[in-house]
């Protein structure tokens, strides 16, 4: 088993170094829900399936471990609130090695 070190930035402005297993074809949004880092009922609203953008992140750094965003990704995140230019989902991106050491912050719930 390998785990990765993320750094994850709450709603509330405090940051959290999360560790998350590599080996359980987990997502970040899923890591978010694990360590209870927002509040029930606003993250992951849609389980996962790039539908409602509850899990919308902003990358702090390591955008270049991520693989390039699809289009239903991009789609959503047409849609959403608060979008910025480093916005991601969450369930969008798997927990693999390639990113460990990633940072990111929650963007805020609607």
């Amino acid at each position: 088993m390998n785990d990765i070190s993320i750094k994850i930035i709450d709603r509330n402005g405090e940051a959290h170094q999360v560790v998350a297993p590599t080996d359980m074809s987990m997502n970040l949004m899923e890591v978010i829900r694990s360590y209870e880092l927002a509040e029930e009922g606003t993250i992951g609203v849609c389980g996962g399936m790039a539908m409602c953008a509850s899990c919308q992140v902003y990358i702090i750094s390591g955008a270049e471990k991520l693989k390039p965003m699809e289009a239903e990704e991009d789609a959503m995140l047409g849609e959403a609130f608060h979008v910025e230019s480093n916005s991601r989902l969450g369930c969008q991106i798997p927990i693999t090695e390639e990113i460990n050491g990633l940072a990111v912050q929650l963007a805020p719930y609607p």
